[in-house]
This record gives C-alpha cells, structure tokens and sequence, in this order.
C-alpha cells in the first residue's frame, strides 16, 4: 500500500464474498479487504462495455470529467476489458489513457502507451473445438452460433452468419469449420432460443476445467484459456504497478466482472449490472447511461 494511504485503511477482519459460476454455484470464496471506510483509493479498475461506456460506445464528459479528479488526486485508473487490446484502443485513444490495461478478460497485458502487447494467451483450437460440440450435445438444442477472436496481434473478430443480428462492417465473416483455420484466443458463442445462463453452465461442465468460461455480455458467452479471467490480468497489472487489493476500488457490470470486483478491496456493479454481481458488490451505482462510475467516484476524490 502507498505511505500517502496507509491511514485511510481501516484495520477490521476482512469480510468474505463467494465468486458465483457461469453455473450458479458458490466458487472459491474471495477474502475482501473491509475499505469501505476510505476517502481515497489509488487504483480505480473499470470495465468498459457497460460499465465506463454508454450504449453509444462513447465515454460521457462527467465519466471523462471523474477520471481527470483521479488523475489530479495522484491516483491510477486501470481498465480491466473483455475486448482484445486490438478492440478497445480506439477507446482508450478517446480519453487520452496511458499506461497499462488488462485486455481479453484477463488474457492480454496492454501497454496503451506504447501500443504493445506485454502478455498475450491463446486458446487450443482442437479443444475449443471440442469443448463447443459437448455444449450442443449436452444442451440438444440445435447447433450454436460461433465467434472466435483471433491471435495477437491482429485480434480480428471473425463470426458465423447466425452470431447476431448487429454485425459490425470490420467483423469478419466464415463458415463454421474455418474459424479453427488459425490461431485463436477465444471463442465466443450463443443460441438462439437457450438461455445464455444455461449456455454458460453447459459449457464449464463439459468443459471440466479445461478451460474457463465466462458470460460477458447478452448473447455472448466466453470460452478462454483455462485459469483466465479478470482477475488474474489485474493481479498482473496491480504487480507491475504496485498496487494491492486494499488499494483498489473496481467497477463492472456482467458475470465475467465477479473476479474483478473480488479481487479489489472495494466492488461496485452498475445500476443496469446482472444480478449476479449486484450479489456480490459492496456499492450497486447509477446504471452506465446515467454516469454511475462518476457518481462514486466524484463522491471519493471531488475533495481534497
């Protein structure tokens, strides 16, 4: 912990949150630092998509207005993305960010500074491949709609023609059997008419801890390097940075985002946040699109 915070600590026994599964049930409980006394936290940890950003993709003049009071404070903010670094850096461009950001649900270390990839992880095709044909035959429903995102650096996001309705002009289009052409990071998938909770719980069992499985946003369901996730990429960041759990304050609003809240010492999901991560935050803020991340953090670091 840095000296100029030290005092603002409280030296109470930590509390303990559960990480809930993409299945619903109670995962490895998550020992939580009890910070909720500070005035200030030298790490600010954000999610993007739902979270910093409104619907629009853009990032509000309050939210812009907030991380300028951290940054005048001598605090850090950190962004802690689902997107690939290939995907978010336009985003990060907008706001003038520098330094790290943890990329790919924990799976890339960016240096936004530099626009270099520190760490990158990639997934085994053959058992993407594998995991992805147990969870439709498990679930019987039909064949599911895929995507994939390709190695680093290129981090091109490459779907099948049923992935969704809203596909973007740079995303790549492919068959079903080419998306295992090349080198992946991730896979990502849905159907149709099966909840993505059922999705999400189908895929972990089957895939029997040979991977990790996350639900990251509507639609989307996440499968990743075994071990990955957000906090795993923040813990490196925090490492590289200094920082600790006790000094962190992280904000997030689906599944994929229950790491990174237990992993800070101080959790807040979005007002539109799943209910899943409401369980487990300490602070439930105003949604995205009424400027939740400024609210709390205005309310920290407007004063001296």
């Amino acid at each position: 912990m840095h000296t100029a915070d030290a005092a603002t600590a409280t030296s109470v026994s930590a509390p303990v949150s559960t990480y809930v599964s993409a299945s619903g049930s109670p995962g490895v409980p998550l020992p939580r630092p009890r910070t909720a006394g500070r005035s200030r936290f030298p790490l600010v940890a954000t999610d993007l998509d739902g979270t910093l950003l409104r619907g629009d993709l853009t990032v509000s003049p309050r939210n812009c207005a907030a991380l300028a009071l951290v940054r005048a404070a001598g605090a850090r903010h950190l962004v802690v993305t689902g997107r690939p670094a290939a995907s978010c850096r336009e985003f990060l461009v907008a706001i003038g960010y520098r330094g790290l950001a943890v990329c790919g649900q924990g799976a890339q270390l960016y240096d936004a500074s530099a626009d270099r990839l520190l760490v990158s992880a990639s997934l085994d095709r053959e058992l993407a491949r594998l995991v992805v044909e147990r969870t439709e035959e498990a679930l019987g429903a039909g064949p599911l709609e895929l995507a994939v995102v390709t190695a680093a650096p290129e981090n091109r996001f490459v779907v099948t023609a049923g992935f969704t309705d809203r596909r973007r002009p740079e995303w790549g289009l492919a068959e079903r059997a080419e998306l295992w052409a090349t080198p992946i990071e991730k896979v990502l998938m849905c159907h149709r008419t099966v909840p993505d909770g059922l999705v999400a719980a189908t895929a972990e069992r089957v895939g029997a801890g040979e991977v990790a499985v996350t639900h990251s946003e509507k639609g989307m369901i996440e499968v990743l390097p075994a071990g990955t996730d957000k906090s795993l990429g923040l813990q490196l960041a925090a490492d590289r940075m200094g920082f600790t759990p006790a000094d962190t304050i992280a904000f997030g609003d689906m599944p994929n985002d229950i790491p990174l809240l237990g992993w800070a010492g101080y959790g807040v999901a979005m007002g539109n946040a799943h209910p899943d991560l409401k369980a487990v935050a300490d602070e439930v803020a105003p949604a995205n699109e009424d400027d939740g991340v400024a609210v709390v953090l205005e309310r920290l670091f407007a004063h001296p």
